[in-house]
């Protein structure tokens, strides 16, 4: 299981300031030394965090490592993908207003909008992913897409978690990790997903290949430094114990 990084907090920062402090790029070339397997970057329209700049930034100087471009359909985001040819694209359905990603997409609804754009993605040698909830009655549309990989939307688990009562959700992810293996489609998971709340998903569901963090990573770094929590979430997708700091 790999661990790519969101950086979209540290725009977020930046942003709130209007200066360039702390600066992305400087942040997400720190991350990839401190051992991250991947960066992840969500340009959204209204530009509150990533911007297209960044994004450039991001992809021509994060080269060691594989990059991430979460998005909608809307064209300014698919241009500047094909422009920018990022290792992965991860293609999220978007709510206008909204705080954070909050579903997975209806597949079957809106397959003849996303098979094509998958097609497209695929012609340019970028690798695709699907946010989807976790259901394996998913799988076999995503399969017949062409889609590589799904990413499994953890956000019902990572709240059941909280609660004390996560077993009906890791059960959901279980049973999708395995209709994806099956079906010989790539698995990603991502949202909400923190130090301890990973731990259930490496024991029962290993067959995932990468998880993207941010909020929480970012968030645990406020009290350990950043260093710190890329390391103990690097050992948390590897199932070992938190490095001392």
């Amino acid at each position: 299981m790999k661990l790519s990084v969101n950086v979209n907090k540290i725009a977020l920062l930046r942003n709130s300031r209007g200066h360039d402090a702390p600066n992305v790029l400087s942040f997400a070339r720190k991350i990839v030394d401190y051992g991250a397997h991947g960066i992840t970057i969500h340009p959204r329209a209204d530009r509150r965090h990533i911007t297209p700049d960044d994004a450039r930034a991001v992809t021509r100087h994060i080269t060691t490592v594989e990059t991430n471009f979460e998005g909608d359909l809307r064209e300014e985001f698919l241009d500047l993908t094909l422009e920018l040819r990022p290792t992965q694209c991860t293609l999220v359905p978007v709510t206008p207003g909204e705080l954070t990603s909050h579903r997975g997409w209806d597949v079957a609804k809106w397959r003849f909008v996303l098979q094509p754009v998958v097609k497209r993605l695929k012609e340019e040698g970028i690798r695709t992913s699907l946010f989807v909830e976790a259901d394996p009655a998913v799988v076999p549309l995503v399969a017949e897409m062409g889609a590589d990989r799904i990413e499994i939307y953890t956000g019902p688990y990572a709240q059941a978690f909280d609660r004390g009562e996560h077993r009906a959700e890791l059960d959901k992810i279980v049973a999708t990790v395995r209709a994806a293996v099956a079906a010989g489609v790539g698995i990603n998971a991502g949202h909400d997903l923190t130090v301890e709340n990973l731990a259930p998903l490496v024991r029962e569901a290993p067959q995932i290949q990468e998880v993207s963090i941010g909020h929480h990573l970012v968030a645990h770094a406020l009290e350990v430094g950043m260093k710190q929590s890329v390391r103990d979430y690097l050992a948390a997708v590897e199932g070992r114990p938190a490095p001392a700091p």
